[in-house]
């Protein structure tokens, strides 16, 4: 029993490290971009982590299953992208208001690229690790998997209170972070390696098998509104920060709490993540996936809304309530659209078609989504202006809020699905 305990231990330090990596900038590097003159800019950085996320994690994957075990190639990836978000720290202190974009974009992209497959290789380490073990990972990984929304929260309050999210100082703590856990890595459990399937084709070992599910005619509707609604997914990562922080520029919401700390504003959106993802088997039971996706794009159009109509001030209070729909919008998006994908396909391409499932999500809809995002802020949003840019914000997050309100409406009367409770997938 102690034994148990020990490695549902060292897997929850594993995921606090390494969603903490991702907490040091995720929600506060528009902040710094925009404050050294590449706010216009600031959807390339974040449409980065969908392109990359297009074929490094598959390429990762041969890697780990062929030749080198998921640990140590999981440290491997975390030095890496230490060290290039190092290099990325450091040119952006030394040349300050004067760093290019070519340069600092370069650095970045390279440790994401490197940063982006260790979420699928954490998950492998973990998985392998509970099944030695024994244990049943439905039931006892989501608990260790909340300690890596704890350690994105943890790491988002610290770059808050070192004052460092509207400087170069976010990405060294990112990079001590990775370090720290590229040698904890070292000490996880091992994993074995499957040489003996070198003979697949790279088709197979890509995932791209996955794409006949085109074929049936549900899956294929299915994925492409994921793909459509995954186009939210990095919007307020990307301009949340940014936009609190532009009320700085008039003086009744200069010295609100938003403005000072617009990261631990933000990061009630990871709290209500971490509740709400406890009732997503109960709605997906009750309504089945059709209505729940439904809730889930509702809930999209709420959390750009209530940014739209908030301020840091007296409005403050709509401010909370994105932030608390948030965990609705994400978890009934993402956990019930992964679960549905698995009850509706066969068990021999289940690994392929949740590949498949990320990548119209997190790569194609996600990349698509920022850089959206960024032609629509651009055109509303003076970075330049010393005035207020509130206004063209506004506009902004109305856009966005108008466009999930499309696609919950096309879904709603495209998307066919009779809920049965009763029915048990077929394996």
């Amino acid at each position: 029993m102690e034994n148990l305990r020990f490695i549902r231990t060292r897997l929850a330090v594993m995921n606090f490290l390494q969603f903490a990596v991702w907490g040091s900038y995720l929600t506060s590097m528009g902040n710094y971009l925009a404050t050294i003159g590449m706010g216009e800019n600031i959807g390339w950085f974040y449409a980065m982590q969908g392109i990359v996320s297009l074929f490094m994690p598959a390429l990762m994957g041969i890697i780990a299953d062929r030749w080198v075990p998921a640990q140590r190639l999981l440290s491997l990836c975390h030095f890496l992208a230490a060290a290039f978000m190092a290099a990325a720290g450091y040119y952006g202190m030394t040349k300050g208001g004067a760093a290019e974009f070519p340069v600092l974009f370069s650095l970045y992209s390279c440790s994401v690229a490197f940063y982006m497959p260790t979420l699928a290789l954490s998950n492998s380490v973990a998985y392998t690790s509970l099944d030695k073990a024994k244990l049943d990972t439905i039931k006892t990984f989501p608990p260790i998997r909340t300690l890596g929304t704890v350690g994105f929260i943890c790491m988002m309050w610290t770059v808050d209170a070192l004052h460092i999210q509207g400087s170069y100082g976010q990405f060294f703590a990112c990079a001590v972070v990775g370090a720290v856990f590229g040698l904890y890595a070292l000490s996880l459990p091992a994993c074995p390696v499957s040489r003996g399937k070198a003979s697949a084709s790279l088709a197979e070992s890509l995932g791209l098998k996955a794409f006949l599910l085109f074929k049936q005619k549900k899956m294929a509707i299915f994925f492409i509104f994921s793909m459509l609604l995954g186009v939210s997914l990095q919007i307020t990562n990307g301009y949340a920060n940014p936009f609190i922080a532009s009320f700085g520029s008039m003086p009744e919401y200069a010295d609100s709490f938003g403005v000072q700390h617009p990261n631990m504003l933000i990061s009630l959106s990871q709290i209500s993540e971490t509740l709400c993802i406890l009732l997503v088997p109960f709605v997906l039971s009750r309504f089945g996936i059709k209505r729940v996706m439904l809730i889930a794009m509702l809930a999209w159009v709420l959390r750009f809304g209530f940014f739209g109509l908030g301020d840091p001030g007296a409005g403050v209070w709509l401010f909370v309530l994105s932030m608390i729909v948030y965990g609705v919008a994400f978890d009934f998006f993402n956990v019930s659209g992964s679960l549905y994908v698995d009850k509706e396909t066969d068990i021999s391409v289940r690994s392929s078609a949740q590949g498949l499932f990320v990548i119209m999500t997190n790569g194609f809809g996600a990349t698509i989504g920022t850089l959206a995002a960024q032609a629509v802020i651009n055109h509303f949003v003076d970075f330049s202006a010393t005035t207020s840019q509130v206004d063209g914000w506004q506009t902004s997050w109305f856009i966005f809020a108008g466009y999930a309100l499309v696609v919950a409406v096309l879904f709603a009367l495209v998307f066919t699905y009779k809920h049965n409770p009763e029915v048990k997938p077929v394996r």
